[in-house]
């Protein structure tokens, strides 16, 4: 069965933004693209440990949630969390000293990688599902509170699907009536495993969802613009009927699963592929052609990109590491 995603006028969507927001958008997704390409050169020096998970070739789906759904909700996600952190308010100095284990990181050297938060980000969370629960329990708070201008928006992987957790999760969301955006980003593997040797179905949402008794969509992953209309929706729907839904985004990673995953389940011919639908290269066409930008203000913006990142790579080295003794600090159990 092949994905219809849902329908969406680019046309109306680029009017409904503007020129401006549309630039501001191209410029978060290369400057996410930038931090990752220096983070994992990084990485490979060996000035970086732990697990490292790229989002490379999935941004479209993050900036898009954002932009569409606002800043000031409840976000959580996997360990696939640079980008959403960037999203909502980190600095590329924080989080590039986060990577780098210093006492001046997001999560002051303790969290690495998997682990970063922001006033409106939950976490990354390094267990395969850990951030469902969290999600629910955002949006029951909501509920509680009866704050109908707010969502919770959960971000998961294929491989979270599967997982009691998830099942448990949207079951009570609506059974609850909780409002509560469930986003799966299925980028085709789970670890090494393809999505169609993991789970039953072919369409993780649109046939998931009528047994949970709420709405499922499709969105392609590697079109800003379809992110986006379809995500202006479900805000209005959401907030409007106080229901969760459930999304499967279809997108493509470039990399493996993290850093230490050489990809071998992939050809190098299927991978360049894939990279040709780039949604950076796709998005900066489309803008091009409406007129919006010119190639010189793209190469400015990812010189910008690359002199911020190159700077917090700068910040990370000269930042101290923790001290021993607060080793201890912010532990509760």
């Amino acid at each position: 069965m092949t994905n219809s995603f849902f329908p969406v006028d680019r046309s109306s969507v680029i009017h409904r933004l503007g020129p401006q927001a549309l630039i501001n958008c191209l410029k978060q997704m290369i400057l996410i693209r930038q931090f990752e390409t220096r983070a994992e050169a990084a990485y490979q020096q060996g000035k970086i440990g732990g697990f490292f998970h790229a989002y490379t070739g999935q941004e479209a789906i993050q900036v898009a949630a954002v932009q569409a759904l606002g800043p000031n909700n409840w976000y959580s996600t996997s360990y696939r969390c640079h980008s959403l952190a960037l999203l909502l308010g980190a600095t590329p100095n924080e989080l590039m000293a986060e990577l780098y284990g210093r006492e001046t990181g997001n999560a002051k050297g303790r969290g690495g990688s998997m682990h970063f938060f922001t006033e409106r980000l939950l976490g990354g969370f390094g267990i395969v599902t850990g951030q469902v629960p969290i999600a629910t329990g955002a949006a029951f708070t909501l509920k509680y509170q009866d704050n109908r201008n707010e969502l919770s928006i959960c971000f998961l992987g294929d491989g979270a699907v599967p997982q009691g957790a998830f099942h448990e999760s949207l079951n009570l969301a609506s059974l609850w009536d909780l409002p509560c955006i469930y986003v799966i980003e299925n980028n085709k593997w789970g670890m090494g495993t393809p999505v169609s040797k993991a789970v039953c179905v072919p369409r993780l949402a649109e046939d998931k969802a009528p047994g949970y008794n709420m709405k499922g969509y499709t969105f392609d992953g590697m079109d800003f613009f379809n992110c986006l209309g379809g995500f202006l929706h479900l805000r209005e729907e959401v907030l409007t009927q106080q229901r969760p839904v459930l999304v499967e985004v279809i997108t493509e990673r470039f990399k493996g699963h993290s850093i230490s995953d050489p990809g071998l389940y992939r050809s190098k011919e299927c991978l360049k592929e894939i990279m040709q639908a780039d949604p950076i290269t796709r998005f900066e066409q489309i803008l091009l052609q409406e007129g919006v930008i010119n190639e010189q203000d793209v190469k400015e913006w990812e010189k910008e990109a690359r002199a911020s990142v190159v700077e917090a790579m700068d910040y990370a080295e000269k930042s101290p590491w923790p001290s021993v003794l607060t080793l201890e600090e912010g532990v509760f159990s």
